[in-house]
C-alpha cells in the first residue's frame, strides 16, 4: 500500500504519538509512507491534489525514535507527491493545536481530504463527518444516556446557575480544545474562583459545563475502537486507565497524567456498544472513548491516541492489526472496482 498520514506539522511530531507508531509499523511491513503537514497540500493547476510530504528514507526502523529522527533530522527528505495515488490517507491532526496561530489549518486539511475521497483514496476518519465533529457539540449527537448532563453557553450566569443546580460541583471546559487545556473542576471549596474559571474558558468562545462525576477522582478509561467496536487483539483490549496523583484533576497524558493497564468493565463495554452505530454511520474508523463510570466524557475522533501505550502495557500488536485491517480495506475497494463509498469502506 501507499499510505499518507496528515499531521499538524511533521516538525512537532513526538516519539510517543500513535501516528509515528502506525507509520513505522506500516514501513516495516513493506508499505510506502508519506507524512503531510496541514499546510502542505496543493491543488494543482491541472486539478490534481498534491502535497509536499516527508518521506522516510529507509525500509525498516528499529523503534519510533529512529523513524522520528529520519523525518525531523537535517537530512530529512521531502517530495512533491500526488495524494491521489495513495491507497489510504489517515487524518491524524489535532485541531486544538491550531486554534491560536493557524485557525485556518484544520478546516483546510479537511476540505483537501474531501476532494481526495473523490479520487477513491480511502480517507480515515471520514472527512465529511469529521467536519461535523470539529468541536465538542458532536458529542451531543450521541444518545443522552451515555453523556453527563451538559450545558453549552457563553453566558456566565447560565454557567453559575448550572453549577448551583448541581450542589456547587461541575466541570468547565472550552467547546474546542483537547489535552486538558483550560479544563476546570468546580467544587464548593473553589467557588471563590468561579468567575476567573469562566473568564479563562469563555475568552476563546463557548464553554461546556458538565455535571461532575465523582468517580473521576480515580481517573478515566481510554478505550479505543476500530470499525465502531472495541479494539481487541489476542484477548487484550486497547484500553488503559489514565489518572493523576499530583492533585491535578486532569488525567490527560499531556497534562501530566499517568497510565496503567485496564480491562473495560461491563459499563464501558455497554457504552461502546451504544455509541458504535453512530461511529459506524459517520465513518469514524478509529476513535477514543473517554469513560468515567457509566458515562462518557468525550469521544475523540480527530486524533485518537494511545496505541503505543496500550502495546507497551499489554504486549499486543495493535498497530500491526490496524495496518492489516487497512490492507483488507484496500483489497475490498479494488475488488469492488472502487464503487464503494468512503464511509462504507471506513467501517467495512
Amino acid at each position: 500500500m501507499k499510505l499518507g498520514f496528515v499531521v499538524n506539522d511533521v516538525a512537532t511530531e513526538q516519539n510517543n504519538y500513535t501516528t509515528i507508531r502506525l507509520a513505522r509499523t506500516a514501513i516495516n511491513r513493506g508499505h510506502e509512507v508519506a507524512l503531510i503537514g496541514l499546510g502542505n497540500f496543493i491543488y494543482d493547476a491541472n486539478g490534481t491534489i498534491r502535497a509536499i510530504a516527508h518521506v522516510p528514507q529507509h525500509k525498516h526502523y528499529e523503534d519510533d525514535d529512529a523513524l522520528l529522527a529520519d523525518l525531523q533530522g537535517p537530512d530529512a527528505q521531502t517530495e512533491r507527491i500526488s495524494v491521489e495515488e495513495l491507497d489510504v490517507l489517515l487524518l491524524r491532526s489535532d485541531p486544538a493545536e491550531e486554534l491560536s496561530d493557524r485557525p485556518w489549518a484544520p478546516n483546510s486539511g479537511l476540505l483537501f481530504a474531501q476532494l481526495v475521497t473523490l479520487r477513491h483514496v480511502i480517507v480515515l476518519n471520514d472527512p465529511a463527518h469529521l467536519t461535523d465533529a470539529s468541536n465538542k457539540t458532536y458529542f451531543q449527537h450521541f444518545p443522552e444516556e451515555v453523556r453527563p448532563v451538559t450545558c453549552i453557553t457563553l453566558d456566565a450566569d447560565e454557567i453559575k446557575a448550572f453549577i448551583a443546580a448541581h450542589d456547587g460541583y461541575g466541570v468547565i471546559k472550552p467547546l474546542q480544545g483537547s489535552g486538558g487545556q483550560s479544563v476546570f473542576v468546580v467544587t464548593p471549596e473553589s467557588a471563590g474562583n468561579l468567575n476567573q474559571m469562566i473568564d479563562a474558558v469563555t475568552r476563546d468562545g463557548y464553554a461546556i459545563v458538565q455535571e461532575y462525576l465523582p468517580k473521576a477522582v480515580d481517573g478515566d478509561l481510554r478505550l479505543l475502537t476500530l470499525n465502531g467496536r472495541p479494539l481487541q487483539v489476542d484477548g487484550h483490549y486497547a484500553c488503559f486507565r489514565r489518572f493523576n496523583d499530583s492533585g491535578d484533576a486532569r488525567s490527560n497524558i499531556s497534562a501530566g497524567g499517568k497510565i496503567e493497564m485496564a480491562v473495560p468493565d461491563a459499563d464501558a463495554l455497554r457504552l461502546a456498544e451504544i455509541v458504535g452505530p453512530k461511529l459506524m454511520r459517520d465513518g469514524m474508523y478509529l476513535a477514543g472513548l473517554d469513560i468515567v463510570g457509566d458515562k462518557m466524557m468525550e469521544v475523540n475522533v480527530d486524533t485518537p491516541g494511545g496505541i503505543n501505550m496500550a502495546e507497551e502495557l499489554t504486549g499486543a500488536d495493535f498497530s500491526g492489526f490496524i495496518i492489516e485491517d487497512l490492507e483488507r480495506k484496500v483489497r475490498l475497494r479494488d475488488q469492488y472496482k472502487r464503487t464503494l463509498t468512503n464511509t462504507e469502506l471506513a467501517m467495512m
